[in-house]
Protein backbone atom coordinates (compact mmCIF):
# COMPACT_ATOMS: atom_id res chain seq x y z
CA UNK A 1 0.00 0.00 0.00
CA UNK A 2 1.48 3.36 -0.79
CA UNK A 3 3.33 5.50 1.94
CA UNK A 4 1.34 8.72 0.63
CA UNK A 5 -1.48 9.80 3.27
CA UNK A 6 -5.45 8.40 2.64
CA UNK A 7 -7.72 10.19 1.51
CA UNK A 8 -9.95 12.36 3.57
CA UNK A 9 -12.53 9.37 4.33
CA UNK A 10 -9.39 7.75 5.91
CA UNK A 11 -8.08 10.16 8.07
CA UNK A 12 -4.82 9.04 10.54
CA UNK A 13 -7.00 8.29 13.62
CA UNK A 14 -9.51 6.13 11.98
CA UNK A 15 -7.22 3.75 10.94
CA UNK A 16 -5.66 3.71 13.76
CA UNK A 17 -9.10 2.99 15.60
CA UNK A 18 -10.17 0.60 12.50
CA UNK A 19 -7.11 -1.68 13.01
CA UNK A 20 -7.10 -1.69 17.34
CA UNK A 21 -9.02 -4.87 17.29
CA UNK A 22 -6.68 -6.39 15.32
CA UNK A 23 -3.08 -5.57 17.12
CA UNK A 24 -0.88 -7.76 18.84
CA UNK A 25 -0.85 -6.77 22.46
CA UNK A 26 2.09 -4.26 22.60
CA UNK A 27 0.66 -2.72 19.31
CA UNK A 28 -2.60 -2.13 20.65
CA UNK A 29 -1.26 -0.49 23.68
CA UNK A 30 0.55 2.08 20.98
CA UNK A 31 -2.32 1.83 19.18
CA UNK A 32 -4.49 3.39 22.19
CA UNK A 33 -1.49 5.88 23.59
CA UNK A 34 -1.99 7.22 19.91
CA UNK A 35 -5.50 7.39 19.84
CA UNK A 36 -5.27 9.46 23.47
CA UNK A 37 -2.38 11.59 22.39
CA UNK A 38 -2.12 11.29 18.23
CA UNK A 39 -0.04 14.99 18.61
CA UNK A 40 3.07 12.77 20.29
CA UNK A 41 3.00 10.64 16.42
CA UNK A 42 3.16 13.86 14.97
CA UNK A 43 6.08 15.73 16.92
CA UNK A 44 8.34 12.58 17.68
CA UNK A 45 10.85 10.21 16.40
CA UNK A 46 10.01 6.49 16.15
CA UNK A 47 12.38 5.79 19.18
CA UNK A 48 10.78 8.64 21.25
CA UNK A 49 7.51 7.45 20.79
CA UNK A 50 8.36 3.67 21.74
CA UNK A 51 9.82 5.43 25.03
CA UNK A 52 6.79 7.47 25.84
CA UNK A 53 4.17 4.71 25.11
CA UNK A 54 6.91 2.19 26.58
CA UNK A 55 7.32 0.07 23.70
CA UNK A 56 10.02 -1.55 21.35
CA UNK A 57 11.11 0.61 18.50
CA UNK A 58 10.10 -2.86 16.86
CA UNK A 59 6.90 -2.44 17.56
CA UNK A 60 6.60 0.76 16.23
CA UNK A 61 8.02 -0.33 12.80
CA UNK A 62 5.26 -2.96 13.10
CA UNK A 63 2.53 -0.92 13.96
CA UNK A 64 2.65 1.45 11.44
CA UNK A 65 2.95 -1.44 9.12
CA UNK A 66 -0.25 -2.30 9.98
CA UNK A 67 -1.75 0.88 8.97
CA UNK A 68 -0.73 0.68 6.34
CA UNK A 69 2.22 2.77 6.03
CA UNK A 70 5.23 2.12 4.35
CA UNK A 71 7.30 4.00 7.24
CA UNK A 72 7.14 5.86 10.50
CA UNK A 73 7.77 9.27 8.74
CA UNK A 74 5.31 8.59 5.91
CA UNK A 75 2.76 8.11 9.51
CA UNK A 76 4.11 10.83 11.20
CA UNK A 77 3.67 13.14 7.90
CA UNK A 78 -0.42 12.09 7.62
CA UNK A 79 -0.58 13.00 11.42
CA UNK A 80 0.96 16.52 11.09
CA UNK A 81 -0.70 17.26 8.18
CA UNK A 82 -4.78 15.88 10.25
CA UNK A 83 -3.46 17.89 13.18
CA UNK A 84 -3.51 21.02 11.13
CA UNK A 85 -7.55 20.83 11.20
CA UNK A 86 -7.34 21.82 14.64
CA UNK A 87 -8.22 18.67 16.39
CA UNK A 88 -8.23 18.85 20.30
CA UNK A 89 -6.90 15.85 20.17
CA UNK A 90 -3.73 16.74 18.51
CA UNK A 91 -3.24 19.82 20.91
CA UNK A 92 -2.86 17.56 24.34
CA UNK A 93 0.43 15.33 25.31
CA UNK A 94 1.31 12.78 27.65
CA UNK A 95 4.52 14.91 28.76
CA UNK A 96 2.37 17.86 29.96
CA UNK A 97 2.21 18.35 33.26
CA UNK A 98 -0.13 20.40 35.84
CA UNK A 99 2.06 23.72 36.13
CA UNK A 100 1.86 24.01 32.26
CA UNK A 101 -1.53 24.84 32.40
CA UNK A 102 -1.91 26.39 36.06
CA UNK A 103 -4.05 29.68 35.91
CA UNK A 104 -1.42 31.80 35.27
CA UNK A 105 0.38 29.78 32.53
CA UNK A 106 -3.67 30.77 30.73
CA UNK A 107 -3.66 34.23 31.50
CA UNK A 108 -0.20 34.44 30.18
CA UNK A 109 -0.76 32.84 27.17
CA UNK A 110 -4.43 34.82 26.57
CA UNK A 111 -2.80 38.22 26.93
CA UNK A 112 0.29 36.74 24.30
CA UNK A 113 -2.72 36.20 22.31
CA UNK A 114 -4.12 39.23 22.51
CA UNK A 115 -0.94 41.19 21.80
CA UNK A 116 -0.35 39.36 18.35
CA UNK A 117 -3.60 39.23 17.38
CA UNK A 118 -4.14 43.23 17.88
CA UNK A 119 -1.13 43.86 16.39
CA UNK A 120 -1.93 42.89 13.14
CA UNK A 121 -5.29 44.87 13.23
CA UNK A 122 -5.48 48.78 12.57
CA UNK A 123 -7.71 51.56 14.36
CA UNK A 124 -8.20 52.20 10.65
CA UNK A 125 -9.49 48.81 9.76
CA UNK A 126 -12.25 48.31 12.78
CA UNK A 127 -13.46 51.95 11.61
CA UNK A 128 -13.91 50.34 8.60
CA UNK A 129 -15.90 48.32 9.25
CA UNK A 130 -17.78 49.63 12.10
CA UNK A 131 -18.50 52.04 9.34
CA UNK A 132 -19.39 49.22 7.04
CA UNK A 133 -22.01 47.49 9.47
CA UNK A 134 -23.37 50.94 9.71
CA UNK A 135 -23.87 51.81 5.73
CA UNK A 136 -25.25 48.12 5.04
CA UNK A 137 -28.46 47.23 3.72
CA UNK A 138 -28.10 44.31 5.81
CA UNK A 139 -25.59 42.43 7.59
CA UNK A 140 -25.13 38.84 7.50
CA UNK A 141 -23.09 36.79 10.50
CA UNK A 142 -22.15 33.41 9.48
CA UNK A 143 -20.35 31.05 11.72
CA UNK A 144 -20.77 27.25 12.67
CA UNK A 145 -19.58 24.93 15.44
CA UNK A 146 -17.05 27.20 17.87
CA UNK A 147 -18.04 30.25 15.54
CA UNK A 148 -21.41 29.75 15.70
CA UNK A 149 -21.33 31.25 19.24
CA UNK A 150 -19.23 34.25 18.28
CA UNK A 151 -21.57 34.80 15.06
CA UNK A 152 -24.32 34.77 17.92
CA UNK A 153 -22.73 36.89 20.34
CA UNK A 154 -21.67 39.89 17.69
CA UNK A 155 -25.08 39.99 16.13
CA UNK A 156 -26.51 40.44 20.03
CA UNK A 157 -24.47 42.96 20.66
CA UNK A 158 -24.76 45.22 17.35
CA UNK A 159 -28.49 44.57 16.83
CA UNK A 160 -28.68 47.38 19.81
CA UNK A 161 -28.19 49.89 17.22
CA UNK A 162 -28.47 47.70 13.85
CA UNK A 163 -31.67 46.64 13.07
CA UNK A 164 -31.05 45.21 9.52
CA UNK A 165 -28.73 42.56 11.27
CA UNK A 166 -29.00 38.67 11.43
CA UNK A 167 -26.70 35.70 12.26
CA UNK A 168 -27.16 32.70 10.24
CA UNK A 169 -28.01 29.66 9.66
CA UNK A 170 -30.67 28.77 12.27
CA UNK A 171 -32.27 25.91 13.47
CA UNK A 172 -33.70 23.90 10.81
CA UNK A 173 -32.64 26.22 7.52
CA UNK A 174 -29.98 26.41 5.02
CA UNK A 175 -27.23 28.75 4.13
CA UNK A 176 -28.77 28.57 1.15
CA UNK A 177 -31.83 30.05 1.80
CA UNK A 178 -30.29 33.43 3.02
CA UNK A 179 -27.39 33.36 0.66
CA UNK A 180 -29.83 34.12 -2.28
CA UNK A 181 -30.30 37.11 -0.63
CA UNK A 182 -27.12 38.24 -0.48
CA UNK A 183 -26.40 41.84 -2.32
CA UNK A 184 -23.39 44.05 -3.35
CA UNK A 185 -24.62 46.53 -0.62
CA UNK A 186 -24.59 44.65 1.91
CA UNK A 187 -21.87 43.54 4.49
CA UNK A 188 -21.09 39.53 5.25
CA UNK A 189 -19.00 38.34 8.44
CA UNK A 190 -17.88 35.26 8.65
CA UNK A 191 -16.28 33.42 11.50
CA UNK A 192 -14.18 30.78 10.63
CA UNK A 193 -12.28 29.54 13.40
CA UNK A 194 -10.49 25.95 14.11
CA UNK A 195 -12.04 23.22 12.87
CA UNK A 196 -13.94 24.61 9.78
CA UNK A 197 -16.63 22.88 7.88
CA UNK A 198 -16.11 21.09 4.75
CA UNK A 199 -18.50 24.21 3.12
CA UNK A 200 -15.90 26.96 4.18
CA UNK A 201 -14.64 27.51 1.01
CA UNK A 202 -17.71 27.29 -0.90
CA UNK A 203 -19.23 29.96 0.82
CA UNK A 204 -16.74 32.30 0.75
CA UNK A 205 -16.88 32.00 -2.95
CA UNK A 206 -20.85 32.69 -2.85
CA UNK A 207 -20.34 35.54 -0.70
CA UNK A 208 -17.56 37.03 -3.39
CA UNK A 209 -19.80 36.46 -6.03
CA UNK A 210 -22.37 38.26 -4.06
CA UNK A 211 -19.97 41.02 -4.50
CA UNK A 212 -20.71 41.77 -0.71
CA UNK A 213 -18.13 43.46 1.30
CA UNK A 214 -16.66 40.45 3.90
CA UNK A 215 -14.96 40.56 6.90
CA UNK A 216 -13.48 36.84 7.80
CA UNK A 217 -12.58 36.29 11.22
CA UNK A 218 -10.69 33.22 11.63
CA UNK A 219 -7.49 31.99 13.71
CA UNK A 220 -3.85 32.23 13.11
CA UNK A 221 -3.63 29.71 11.31
CA UNK A 222 -5.95 30.45 8.23
CA UNK A 223 -3.41 32.16 5.24
CA UNK A 224 -4.73 35.77 4.23
CA UNK A 225 -8.03 35.73 2.04
CA UNK A 226 -7.58 37.41 -0.65
CA UNK A 227 -11.29 37.68 -1.87
CA UNK A 228 -12.11 39.19 1.90
CA UNK A 229 -12.15 42.85 2.19
CA UNK A 230 -11.17 42.55 6.05
CA UNK A 231 -9.41 39.35 7.44
CA UNK A 232 -8.72 39.81 11.30
CA UNK A 233 -6.56 36.69 12.30
CA UNK A 234 -6.79 35.84 15.87
CA UNK A 235 -4.36 34.10 17.76
CA UNK A 236 -5.24 30.81 19.70
CA UNK A 237 -2.72 29.22 21.30
CA UNK A 238 -3.55 27.50 25.11
CA UNK A 239 -2.04 24.93 27.00
CA UNK A 240 -3.76 22.31 26.67
CA UNK A 241 -6.44 20.77 24.65
CA UNK A 242 -8.28 23.58 24.10
CA UNK A 243 -8.38 26.85 21.90
CA UNK A 244 -7.96 29.85 23.76
CA UNK A 245 -10.68 32.25 22.27
CA UNK A 246 -9.80 35.00 24.65
CA UNK A 247 -8.71 37.34 20.89
CA UNK A 248 -11.62 36.56 19.30
CA UNK A 249 -13.88 37.99 21.60
CA UNK A 250 -11.80 40.71 22.29
CA UNK A 251 -12.31 41.57 18.35
CA UNK A 252 -16.09 40.79 18.62
CA UNK A 253 -16.01 43.24 21.66
CA UNK A 254 -14.19 46.04 20.07
CA UNK A 255 -16.44 46.08 16.45
CA UNK A 256 -19.57 46.01 18.79
CA UNK A 257 -18.29 49.18 20.53
CA UNK A 258 -17.14 50.77 17.79
CA UNK A 259 -20.78 50.40 15.92
CA UNK A 260 -22.76 51.50 18.75
CA UNK A 261 -19.90 54.93 19.35
CA UNK A 262 -20.49 55.54 15.54
CA UNK A 263 -23.79 55.04 15.24
CA UNK A 264 -25.02 58.36 16.40
CA UNK A 265 -28.20 59.97 17.28
CA UNK A 266 -30.27 56.77 15.55
CA UNK A 267 -28.09 54.37 16.96
CA UNK A 268 -29.25 56.35 20.71
CA UNK A 269 -32.97 56.69 19.55
CA UNK A 270 -33.09 52.88 18.86
CA UNK A 271 -31.43 52.48 22.52
CA UNK A 272 -33.63 54.54 24.17
CA UNK A 273 -36.59 52.73 22.47
CA UNK A 274 -35.12 49.06 23.31
CA UNK A 275 -34.93 49.96 26.93
CA UNK A 276 -38.20 51.83 27.48
CA UNK A 277 -39.99 48.56 25.56
CA UNK A 278 -37.98 46.24 28.44
CA UNK A 279 -39.27 48.76 31.20
CA UNK A 280 -42.79 48.33 29.88
CA UNK A 281 -42.28 44.78 28.97
CA UNK A 282 -40.59 43.81 32.70
CA UNK A 283 -38.50 41.18 30.86
CA UNK A 284 -35.27 42.61 33.05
Amino acid sequence: MSGDPPTKEKSFLNRVRNALPTLHPAERRLGEFVCDFPGELASYSGSELADLAQVSKATVSRFVKRLGYDSYESARRHARAERQTGSRLFLDTATADASGRSMQAQVTQSVRNLEATFSGITEAQIDAVAQAVLAARKVWVIGFRSSHAFASYLQWQMTQVVEQIVAIPGGGQTLGEHLVSVQQGDLVIVFGLRRRVAVMEALLREVQRARAPLLYITDEGVPTQAGATWHFRCHSQAPGPLFNHVAVAAVCHLLATRVIERSGRGGRARLREIEALNDSLEEL
